[in-house]
């Protein structure tokens, strides 16, 4: 349980299930979105509404946001009535979207200056597991402000990385979105390529759980998949968002990267064909629609749930590393 007030702006699809988790451990919660009807739900279970963010920052210890570009979080940051005009010494700004490293350094500076500390905290592991608080969260910063934030993390989520610097866990939040996105395409070529032989697509789901070909983003969105639904709480322009946000790291430090380009051009080619706002794991239908075919199994969920007890949260350490003191 966490005594101090929490301020959490940004109720999409991850940020919802992330208040939704601190709402039901009793967390003192005031909420922002631009979406009026999910907040009225969220005051409607005990939270609180502010009525900017200038507003939730003066009210609140730990102000949150969970937007979905940098650009949202700079106007949030920035604004006339932004949460920068309302930090004060002592509080605490956690950065929890999928973001641009360099926009967190250059907003951090303006949050130290106020007397708060700030770290990026973005969250791996899908809605499912945020909304249990099972998620994996990376957190960037000093070790000051890790062990400040640490129990209200604990809460948020069960494995907890202190990545290091300020900015380092944004690095690894989109370079771990990049390689599930490799995973994702992958998979829609194995299945769609077993559903063309006439294989049984169950089967199929099996063999590539039990093998070396397993991965989470298997036991995950392959299901959903194969239920038809392509529900995995998860868009084609946040997927061009994340992978262009790692393909513009390595092409700054001129790492020759081969895959990266071809998978945004796979959902750059998606979104224009679908929408932009298209499920994610609705790629699979330009080999589909190429192939005359429709890949699914029977039995399959329509969204995934994460419906085991929560974790006890704790730091993961790194092999080799010695747990750092405050």
């Amino acid at each position: 349980m966490v005594s101090t007030r929490i301020g959490f702006i940004g109720l999409g699809n991850v940020g919802a299930s992330l208040a939704g988790n601190l709402l039901r451990n009793g967390v003192d919660l005031t909420v922002r979105d631009l979406n009026e009807q999910v907040v009225a739900d969220f005051v409607a279970r005990g939270a609180k509404a502010a009525a900017s963010p200038k507003a939730m920052a003066e009210q609140v210890d730990v102000v949150i946001t969970c937007l979905p570009s940098p650009a949202a979080t700079a106007a949030v940051m920035e604004g006339a009535d932004g949460i920068l005009a309302g930090l004060a010494a002592g509080k605490i700004w956690l950065e929890m979207s999928t973001t641009d490293e360099a926009e967190v350094r250059r907003l951090a500076p303006l949050v130290e200056a106020r007397g708060a500390l700030a770290m990026d905290c973005p969250v791996s592991g899908g809605c499912h597991r945020a909304a249990s608080g099972n998620i994996s969260i990376f957190a960037g910063g000093t070790r000051e402000a890790f062990e400040r934030a640490l129990p209200l993390l604990k809460i948020l989520g069960s494995r907890i990385l202190h990545t290091g610097p300020l900015g380092s866990a944004s690095v690894l939040k989109v370079m771990t979105n990049f390689l599930c996105t490799a995973h994702l395409v992958a998979l829609t070529e194995a299945l769609t390529t077993m559903q063309v032989l006439g294989m049984d697509m169950n089967t199929v789901y099996e063999a590539i759980r039990i093998s070396s070909g397993n991965s989470f983003v298997h036991e995950t969105e392959s299901q959903v998949i194969l239920n038809g639904s392509r529900d995995i709480s998860f868009t084609m322009d946040l997927v061009i968002k994340d992978v262009g946000l790692f393909d513009e790291i390595a092409r700054e430090r001129r790492v020759p990267l081969e895959l990266s380009p071809l998978i945004l051009d796979i959902f750059k080619d998606g979104a224009r064909r679908y929408g932009p706002r298209e499920l994610s794991d609705n790629i699979i239908r330009r080999l589909e629609e190429a192939c005359s075919v429709r890949v699914l199994g029977s039995g399959f969920p329509a969204k995934m749930v994460d419906d085991g007890p929560k974790e006890p949260g704790y730091e993961v350490v790194p092999r080799g590393r010695a747990r750092q003191p405050a």
